[in-house]
């Protein structure tokens, strides 16, 4: 019975190093050695030394360091973008960590080659946040181009300088007449009356505004005109005078346009007294009760004093009507023996109109209310009223 001999090795083999045979393992070639060029069969990488676990930790701990330089690197970028470059550099680095496991050549060129990838992997992660830079300062730019185009279409570009036309000849003025005159000139609307109106006007009108430098104007007659205008000017207050001569005024159609004036001044928060004066106890009647009522329900402050009941020393003072609108410019009528209005007078001399001012608080502190007129005039209707003559 033949027993089974176990092959011997070749003994003119040599031992390791003899010529013929390689000294070292890397210098055997996969034809000699019979070695496969895979992972898989050798021995060594069978037993992995460091478990898949451990490797999927390193790559999650990667990505997240990755996810976090993004995100602190290019903070106008969307989620999408810094998750894609965190997986990527999570898998990049466990692919980096197998690879770098296997003990052969193989390993190391699949290690280089991971290497390679990723720092290929950084440099396009590099690019793409440059390139995402120079693309936000492309649109920044091009956002700056089309504003400046839509301001340059909107808006014209200015006309080159044209040559000035020659200034008019200078026009000497001798005297009011001749600026009106030019005004006329100037306004005239070609028939010949209208402009000859325009002129009349123009020089009138000039006249009064020249003779204000002086503080002072007149007109003939009652100037309306003046007593509109000055109410529509006021700002602080308008402090005005009615005697018996007014008492038809009132009815017309002037005093309607009058008190309609007053009446915007005081909402515009410029108050309004007025006070009648009467040249007897005989004027109290009904008629001047309903007078001021009407003007008391525009807000208008009324009070009405009987010169002859007035105190000696109030009796001295002037008693012709005047208005000093914000105690600064006194408007004044003139009267003549017949009470017939002759003469509208605006003096804005600062003595003159303190003057004016006094005598005006006297009188209204001497006056009645509008509730001391309506016992007045019931006890004048009823006989009662009684003048102490002492």
């Amino acid at each position: 019975m033949s027993t089974a001999q176990t092959p011997q090795p070749d003994a003119t083999a040599g031992p390791p190093g003899a010529a013929g045979t390689p000294e070292h393992p890397e210098d055997r070639t996969p034809e000699t050695s019979g070695a496969p060029d895979t992972p898989a069969a050798g021995p060594a990488e069978r037993a992995d030394p460091v478990p898949w676990r451990r490797r999927l930790l390193v790559g999650l701990v990667a990505g997240l360091l990755a996810w976090g330089l993004a995100a602190l690197l290019s903070p106008e970028d969307g989620a999408a973008r810094q998750l894609g470059a965190a997986a990527l550099v999570a898998v990049a680095a466990v692919a980096v960590q197998h690879l770098v496991l296997v003990p052969d050549r193989a390993a190391e060129e699949r290690a280089r080659r991971a290497e390679s990838l990723l720092a290929e992997t950084a440099a396009t992660v590099r690019g793409g946040l440059r390139r995402y830079d120079e693309l936000q300062h492309g649109l920044t730019r091009h956002t700056e181009d089309m504003k400046q185009l839509v301001e340059t279409r909107l808006v014209p570009p200015p006309r080159p300088a044209e040559p000035e036309p020659p200034a008019p000849p200078l026009v000497r003025i001798e005297s009011v007449s001749d600026l009106a005159a030019n005004f006329a000139e100037v306004l005239s609307p070609g028939l010949p009356i209208l402009s000859t109106f325009v002129r009349l006007e123009m020089q009138r009108v000039i006249g009064h505004l020249s003779d204000l430098t002086t503080l002072t104007a007149e007109c003939p007659g009652e100037n309306h005109d003046w007593m509109l205008t000055l109410t529509r000017a006021a700002e602080k207050s308008i402090c005005a005078t009615s005697t018996s001569v007014d008492r038809t005024f009132w009815n017309s159609e002037p005093a309607s346009r009058y008190l309609h004036a007053q009446a915007e001044a005081i909402e515009q928060g410029v108050p309004v007294r007025r006070l009648f004066l009467l040249e007897s106890a005989r004027e109290l009647d009904d008629r001047l009760l309903r007078l001021c009522e009407e003007q008391q329900v525009l807000h208008i402050e009324v009070r009405v004093a009987v010169l002859p009941e007035l105190p000696p020393h109030l009796l001295r003072g002037t008693t012709n009507d005047f208005i000093v609108y914000d105690e600064a410019v006194s408007f004044e009528i003139d009267q003549d023996l017949r009470d017939v209005n002759i003469r509208t007078r605006l003096i804005a001399r600062q003595d003159h109109v303190h003057d004016r001012m006094k005598r005006f608080r006297e009188l209204w502190e001497a006056g009645m209310s509008l509730r001391e007129l309506e016992v007045r005039v019931d006890d004048e209707e009823d006989g009662t009223w009684m003048v102490d003559r002492g």
